[in-house]
């Protein structure tokens, strides 16, 4: 290795909700370059404007060494590269690593003899030095482990999250070789408050990620699938989480859409190695299952009360509050909101979208959805409220409603329960 700490040379691929919180922590310490495919993201990071919401202008601002370009060749001085791009799913449910390919392809071509690349994007344990490392070296005509080393540090980011930022949050670490991790380690050490964990091995580290979303998403499946048994028996689910949450080592999960960037896709990151080593994973596959027909379930169930209130289906309309993954966030990936949407329409209703937090460009351009620039001017045969933002706690429902005799779905439990109709 021939880094030195006094000469680091950051480049950092990918500047989504990962990669920019990365870059501006890093360029307030060294020379950083934040590289994206997007032309328009590039100019308005430039101008300081973040849309996810993740970092302010002022704090774009402070970082004093750090500059944007969507031009991979302004990258050739760096000797570190951090990489961050996205790693979704397929049609099938299958890894898509096409994003992850071509960013090591880049890489690659930049390499010099002691660089050193990280890789952050969420995979499954071993895709760093089985699919990575072999694109690096082809395009590099380096070898691995002589000429440029590797190490993997699995981001931990929680969109919206204004305590839980980039530094407050404890960084696992690893790398190719004894130096390599000692390396990285230090460097994320440099920026990371909360610390870090140097996991022994990249594979270590890459499966330390996976488990992480996908106990949280067998969890929450286990709930929602209690919530579709107790609808069963016409018992309410918060009420028994809030009751069987006073023993003292209960897990209190709550039943809801599991969508996002992580939990809905990262487990099956895990099923396909599994998979792959002829294993069939049941626990994770049925987890993902129960979670992935949520969408599904709440549609019918509002359509069974419409048509029990004697509602025409196909000339009533229904409006979702909330489009977004999780709260307070204008997050859209994955969203499972979509699929109530989808399906609802599928039956002829007319379906309203409004989300104070999302973009409508960024909804409509990804989702083919039009979002509402605001409500109160329709009243709706059904709602459901689908995200617990802020600004939905106050919202007069009982306006909203047509005759005020409409289905109100609360997903969240957002509402006092005289003012609702259904909850999960």
């Amino acid at each position: 290795m021939s880094v030195e700490h006094d000469k680091i040379s950051i480049g950092v691929i990918g500047l989504g909700y990962v990669g920019l919180p990365l870059a501006v922590e890093f360029g307030k310490k060294y020379v950083v370059k934040g590289f994206d495919t997007n032309k328009n993201r590039i100019k308005q990071l430039t101008e300081g404007y973040d849309y996810t919401l993740e970092i302010s202008d002022t704090q774009i601002a402070e970082s004093h060494c750090l500059s944007f370009t969507n031009d991979i060749e302004q990258l050739k001085a760096c000797n570190v590269f951090i990489i961050t791009v996205p790693t979704p799913i397929d049609n099938f449910k299958k890894p898509d690593l096409s994003f992850l390919n071509k960013a090591s392809l880049s890489v690659g071509k930049l390499l010099k003899k002691g660089d050193i690349i990280v890789y952050e994007s969420t995979v499954y344990p071993g895709c760093t030095e089985e699919d990575c490392v072999p694109i690096l070296e082809k395009s590099s005509k380096l070898i691995y482990n002589k000429d440029f080393f590797c190490g993997y540090s699995p981001e931990r980011i929680n969109p919206g999250d204004k305590e839980r930022t980039l530094t407050k949050i404890l960084k696992i670490t690893s790398g190719s070789t004894i130096e390599a991790a000692n390396f990285i380690d230090k460097l994320y050490g440099s920026i990371i408050e909360a610390g870090t964990y140097r996991a022994p091995s990249i594979r270590v580290a890459e499966a330390a990620k996976a488990i992480e979303n996908a106990q949280r998403d067998i969890n929450i499946s286990f709930i929602n699938e209690l919530a579709l048994i107790f609808d069963r028996m016409g018992i309410d689910t918060n009420d028994v989480l809030e009751a069987a949450s006073t023993k003292w080592n209960f897990l209190k999960f709550k039943p809801g859409l599991v969508g996002g960037h992580c939990i809905g896709v990262d487990p099956y990151y895990l099923v396909h190695k599994a998979q792959s080593l002829g294993y069939q994973p049941q626990v994770i596959s049925s987890g993902r299952l129960v979670n992935d027909r949520m969408g599904i379930f709440v549609a019918k169930k509002i359509l069974k009360q419409l048509i029990a209130n004697g509602v025409q289906i196909q000339q009533s309309n229904v409006l979702l509050l909330g489009f977004t993954f999780k709260e307070n966030c204008p997050d859209t990936r994955n969203t499972k909101v979509i699929d109530i949407y989808h399906e609802l329409k599928d039956f002829g209703i007319t379906v309203d979208v409004y989300d104070p937090w999302a973009s409508a460009c960024a909804v409509y351009e990804e989702y083919g959805v039009e979002l509402l620039s605001e409500i109160g001017k329709n009243q709706y045969d059904g709602i459901i409220i689908t995200v617990a933002h802020q600004q939905f706690f106050d919202l007069q429902i009982r306006k909203l409603k047509k005759n005020g005799k409409s289905i109100v779905f609360d997903i969240k439990a957002i509402f006092d329960r005289d003012l609702v109709d259904i909850r999960l």
